[in-house]
């Protein structure tokens, strides 16, 4: 049983986003299909409540620091950070690119845990934190392990819709990708979700082989699937294996790191 309240504060909460950081009571009036006074009550519950807050010169309203402050605590407490830092940040100091740590939720990745190496990386676009499945490496390193019942029915409710030049829109060439990322045990993004950014991931696996996420290293096209390609892809693939084994998991394909070498590159 909901809580007619709550789930009204929960989805005025939802309308915020990246791309719509500012939100008018008129604008949230609209999209929940509630009047401005109803609105205005529940504004003012999440406002003192420190979920929203009034931007002062437009009167309009951004996500409060609440949010802010509940986020880092998931973060520091999710078990695949916790696991993932120390493997992280030494792929990540080694390569000198980004590495990134993700989890499946709901058709989508979620980056959880970002790290920049020093001097700080420059990458043309700030990824996430939710990102599309089908073309980004962490995604397709998920979607390459999942059961195959999984995999079909994400492919039946997903439109394939095209970012770059590069993206896979057809289902029939994702598919193909994905066999190739399940045989050789990590996913590549050929800037198929940001221009000009290159990406190479890994899965992430419980210990009861059930996929926990996936870790990535992404930057530059030339640095990251230029010639370096397959001596990185051995790194994602020992640190994400290494991160599973922490969470109780030892991939099969890890016994044939040694041997690994990139498929149709």
């Amino acid at each position: 049983m909901s809580i007619q309240s709550v789930d009204r504060a929960l989805t005025i909460l939802s309308l915020f986003s990246s791309r719509c950081p500012v939100l008018g009571v008129t604008d949230i009036s609209r999209a929940v299909g509630l009047s401005k006074g109803t609105v205005h009550g529940l504004i003012r519950t999440l406002v003192r409540q420190g979920f929203l807050q009034q931007d002062g010169p437009t009167r309009k309203y951004r996500l409060g620091l609440k949010i802010y402050e509940l986020g880092m605590i998931l973060a520091g407490t999710l078990e695949i950070n916790q696991k993932a830092t120390g493997p992280v940040n030494q792929m990540v100091k080694s390569t000198q690119l980004v590495g990134r740590v993700a989890i499946w939720d709901g058709d989508s990745v979620v980056i959880t845990s970002q790290v920049h190496p020093r001097p700080r990386a420059v990458i043309s676009h700030q990824f996430g934190p939710r990102v599309h499945a089908y073309c980004s490496a962490l995604g397709k390193a998920v979607l390459a392990f999942l059961e195959p019942r999984q995999l079909e029915d994400y492919l039946k409710r997903t439109s394939l819709v095209a970012f770059t030049s590069t993206t896979v829109t057809r289902k029939d060439l994702l598919r193909s990708d994905l066999e190739t990322a399940r045989r050789q045990g990590f996913a590549i993004d050929r800037e198929e979700a940001v221009q000009g950014v290159g990406c190479i991931g890994a899965p992430v696996f419980h210990y009861d082989g059930q996929v926990a996420g996936s870790i990535s290293l992404s930057g530059a096209m030339p640095r990251v699937l230029g010639d370096k390609l397959a001596g990185l892809a051995e790194e994602v693939i020992r640190t994400a294996a290494e991160i599973s084994r922490y969470l109780g998991y030892l991939p099969p394909f890890a016994d044939t790191l040694a041997g690994l070498r990139p498929a149709g590159i």
